[in-house]
This record gives C-alpha cells, structure tokens and sequence, in this order.
C-alpha cells in the first residue's frame, strides 16, 4: 500500500477540500481518523461528495469541535495511538490529519507523533495569506525534527508568488503548486483546481 497524508499548518485552511481532490486525481482511498466536530457535513461526508472516492470510517468520532485531546475528554473516552494505525489497502490512501501539526490527541500526544509514525510521505498544505510563511516554515522544522519524509508544500488560495518563493526557498521544500481559490465547490471545478498541482512529484514520493 502507497499512503500519503495532508497535514496543515493551521485549522480551517481548506486541507480537506485539497484531500478530496487528491483522492480523486491519484484514484485513492481516503480516511480521516479523527474527527472533531459531527454537525453538519464532515470531512469525510465533503471528500465522499467531491471525489466520488471511498472513504474510510474514522476511528474516533467526537461530538465537540475542539482539540481532538479536548473533544475526546467531553466525550468521555481517550484516543488509543493503536486505533491510528495505517489501515492496508491493496491501493492508494491518502490521510488527512486534524488541525496543525501540533494539535494534541491526549494530553501526552501530538499529531505530529502519530504522523512520523506512520513513516509515510507528507504534503503540507499552505493558506497564500498572510502569516504563512512563518506558519509554513515552522511546520516544516517540526516535520524534520521529527524525521518525517516531505513531499512539498501544497497552497491554497490566491496567488502568493513571493511567500511561494520564500517557503520554497527558506524551508528547502518543493513546492507542489497551488490549488485556487474556487468559486463554487464541486467536482467539476476541483478537478480543474487541480490541474496546478505537481502529481507526478507527489506520485514519486509516495513510490
């Protein structure tokens, strides 16, 4: 199996809408295994909808739209590192992370942790507004730190040449491209989105 997992540098970015559209361009399976938050949509409900992919059922569902470790101790139950591992699948996976990188999933355990653990590539997904190159860069120095393989940055939004460059640049990180802001979400209009992400460099990664 080829896993691939969207991490963030912040909540709300738009790393959800990019998960489905990746999903449906590398033909893969998508799962979430923390969810925050059940009113409404989920993010599992808006990939299954965007990409027509399968999707994986999560592993903790929590009512509250918080920190998972926050969410998890309202509803009474704690997250069980064990229930993260990568589920096998005879294809593609791509995983989507909660929040940033840093957000913590017990009191003694940060997403992060999970996410080196899973030994697989990263995309790192970028807003192009302001404050994210410091966001992006920070990010960056805690993948390495803890000895994640980066695929690239991955941005989101309108066009930021010069944060490209300098995320780029100063962070020594590929950067994938960037996916626009659209209109109107849909299908139709992720996969044009999408035309301006470099695959073949996220494909290679995950080899």
């Amino acid at each position: 199996m080829s896993a691939v997992v969207v991490a963030g540098t912040d909540t709300g970015i738009g790393k959800t809408v990019f998960s489905a559209g990746l999903a449906m361009a590398l033909g893969a399976h998508y799962w979430k295994p923390v969810q925050a938050g059940l009113e409404g949509e989920t993010d599992s409900d808006a990939v299954a909808r965007l990409s027509d992919r399968p999707v994986l059922a999560e592993a903790y569902r929590l009512a509250l739209p918080a920190s998972p470790h926050l969410a998890a101790a309202r509803a009474g139950v704690e997250i069980d590192p064990a229930r993260l591992a990568l589920p096998r699948l005879a294809g593609p996976l791509v995983v989507e992370g909660a929040g940033g990188l840093m957000v913590p999933l017990t009191p003694r355990l940060l997403y992060l942790q999970v996410i080196a653990g899973w030994r697989a590539p990263v995309v790192l997904c970028a807003r192009t507004a302001l404050g994210t190159i410091n966001h992006a860069l920070l990010s960056l120095a805690a993948l390495r730190a803890a000895g994640c393989r980066i695929a690239g940055v991955a941005f989101i939004g309108d066009e930021a040449a010069d944060s490209r460059a300098a995320i780029a640049g100063l962070g020594g990180a590929r950067d994938l491209g960037r996916l626009p802001r659209l209109a109107e979400v849909t299908p139709e209009a992720l996969r044009a989105g999408f035309a301006g992400i470099d695959l073949a460099a996220i494909r290679g990664a995950m080899a």
